[in-house]
């Protein structure tokens, strides 16, 4: 009888610790933050996602009433301060704005990844989208994707495409698939080394971000014959959409959100869910991402985890079919 004394004491115990556990958990979320929150960025400083984390972080601080503090963590194209993120506390405090680079291509490209997009992440807020722009040189009789695909289908030895990342030759596999066209892929090092190619005529054609493209645009060296929004790009109006000329499976918006260490208290999730939904829906929002050509996003912690879920299914399926070989 002693015996079973003791297991019941202990069980008694180990309950109670468990309900004090969760019991604090609701207090803990209502004193968050109580100390600076750090967004991760894994590119360096001045680029687009340091430069979008900075217009977040400097909004959340007045919402927060504590300091966020933006830290660079560069190396192996994101990897190390994805990586570092993922093997924080969590708490809410150490967060990453993750492009669909880091969270999408790098994982089906990395067998050996140190982190898994799925499951070291609570997925918090989405926080902006872009288009992909399509582009030629405006020397060749191309002003239309379907004289594109027929160019490309009458030329195949002068056929190839281009790009600086996984992201764009993911984007060209896909085009091959859904065109029934051919053509070899050219890794290059930058996107301005992708334009001087296009520019010099080395190039057929590729897709970019839309700032280079509008760099690109800007002296009509380059023509644009599509753009992969679902709706008009705001800032290249007059460019068709995809699905405007009978592509819809073409539309591709990459996006980068905010994202917490796995474990995360729901209560902190949710309370910096509503915050950067808050942000992204100002109005003076839009004018600033429009300046680092991204345009603002809203959604909540399950429809970035929807979003990050079909596009690693998504493209796990394009590396298929193209038999796209991960990384040594």
């Amino acid at each position: 009888m002693r015996g079973h004394y003791f297991i019941r004491r202990r069980s008694s115990l180990a309950l109670a610790a468990v309900s004090a556990l969760f019991a604090a958990l609701p207090a803990l979320a209502q004193d968050f933050p109580a100390r600076p929150v750090r967004i991760i960025v894994g590119q360096a400083a001045g680029g687009g996602m340091d430069t979008l984390a900075r217009l977040i972080g400097t909004k959340l601080a007045d919402a927060l009433k504590q300091p966020v503090v933006v830290e660079n963590k560069v190396g192996a194209g994101g990897i190390i301060g994805t990586d570092f993120v993922a093997k924080s506390p969590a708490d809410g405090y150490t967060l990453l704005m993750g492009p669909i680079g880091n969270m999408v291509f790098t994982p089906i490209l990395t067998p050996k990844l140190r982190y898994d997009a799925q499951k070291d992440f609570t997925p918090v807020a989405l926080v902006a989208t872009f288009p992909l722009v399509m582009l030629v040189n405006s020397k060749l009789p191309i002003r239309t994707v379907p004289e594109l695909v027929a160019y490309v289908k009458a030329n195949p030895a002068k056929s190839n495409y281009g790009g600086s990342g996984p992201a764009f030759q993911f984007a060209s596999e896909q085009f091959k698939i859904k065109t029934q066209t051919t053509g070899e892929f050219i890794q290059y090092k930058s996107m301005s080394e992708t334009i001087t190619a296009l520019i010099s005529g080395d190039l057929l054609t590729a897709f970019v971000d839309p700032g280079p493209a509008a760099l690109g645009l800007a002296d009509g060296r380059l023509r644009a014959v599509a753009v992969t929004s679902p709706t008009p790009f705001a800032e290249l109006p007059a460019v068709p959409t995809m699905g405007s000329v009978g592509l819809p499976e073409l539309q591709m918006q990459f996006w980068a959100g905010l994202f917490a260490p796995a474990g995360t208290p729901a209560p902190v999730v949710k309370r910096l869910e509503t915050e950067i939904n808050r942000i992204t829906a100002l109005p003076e929002m839009t004018q600033r991402m429009a300046g680092i050509h991204v345009q603002p996003a809203s959604g909540n912690s399950q429809e970035l985890a929807k979003l990050l879920n079909g596009d690693l299914a998504k493209w796990r399926e394009v590396a298929r079919i193209a038999n796209i070989k991960p990384n040594e």
